[in-house]
């Protein structure tokens, strides 16, 4: 999942600000734990931190489950708050 052009943090004249780190949200499969976060680069503490925000999230959720939408919505937000490039591996292709 990219970041749309309004999701990317700005400065205060408007210029892009580079994410501060990169984190992978990744399906496992249907028996627990369902759910691994994974990080390319940024600060461990910032990565460690909204990861366990993130399982705690989805801990027991698959991605068929009607919750999963919601408390995905707010695993974005924390990425776009903490200026996290965020992707997302469900194990399928996703609609646009």
């Amino acid at each position: 999942m990219s970041p749309e052009p309004e999701d990317i943090a700005t400065d205060e004249a408007g210029e892009p600000i580079p994410p501060v780190g990169h984190v992978r949200v990744v399906y496992l499969g249907p028996v627990a734990p369902h759910w691994e976060v994974q990080s390319d680069y940024g600060d461990p503490a910032v990565v460690e931190a909204f990861r366990e925000r993130v399982l705690a999230r989805l801990v027991l959720l698959p991605p068929h489950d009607p919750q999963f939408r919601r408390n995905r919505e707010r695993v974005v937000r924390d990425a776009e708050r903490e200026n996290l490039a965020l992707d997302w591996d469900l194990g399928y292709p996703e609609e646009p």
